[in-house]
Formats: C-alpha cells, sequence, structure tokens
C-alpha cells in the first residue's frame, strides 16, 4: 500500500470553491481500481487548511491516478486557489 497526505492551505475567499472541486475529485479518485482510500479533512481550528489522506494498492496506482481526467481538472482548477502550494508527503504503512 502507498500513503500519501497532502496539505493544502486555501485563500479564505476559496473555501468553499475548493471544497466542491475536491469532492469532484474524491468521487472520481475512489472509483479507481487501485484506491483504497481517499479521505478529504479540514481542520476543525483553520477552515483554510485541509489534508487528503490518499492510500493506493501500488505506485503504479498512484501514477495511474495523476493521469485521470478528474485528477487534471482538479489540479488546475484549484491551483490559483491556494494560499501557498500543496504539499504532499508519502507515508510507510506500518498497520494495518
Amino acid at each position: 500500500m502507498v500513503v500519501t497526505c497532502v496539505h493544502v492551505f486555501v485563500k479564505p475567499e476559496h473555501v468553499d470553491d475548493f471544497i466542491a472541486a475536491t469532492k469532484a475529485n474524491h468521487t472520481g479518485s475512489v472509483q479507481e481500481p487501485a484506491n483504497i482510500r481517499f479521505d478529504f479533512l479540514q481542520d476543525p481550528e483553520d477552515p483554510t487548511k485541509f489534508m487528503i489522506y490518499e492510500a493506493y494498492e501500488t505506485t503504479e496506482g498512484v501514477a495511474a491516478h495523476k493521469q485521470t481526467e478528474h485528477y487534471l481538472i482538479w489540479r488546475e482548477t484549484v491551483a490559483p486557489w491556494m494560499a501557498q502550494p500543496r504539499q504532499g508527503k508519502p507515508y510507510n504503512v506500518l498497520a494495518p
């Protein structure tokens, strides 16, 4: 399993737009064959901070995700709404 946590900081005036665009990306992502989880989280103390928890079966699944239409649309759509570049951090899975 390959896990990446993506931290996103959104300009306050685009929070609602970002949520809508990311929910659309989520809908497509969870339908990908190699997807295990795709969680979209918002910081309860700062509504402009988000985390996306992505789990795929393989690195090939991750690469395939980055070529999907829903991801490419999301990436281009949300880029100008970010207060700073998104930060993806891969993690080693220890359990389960």
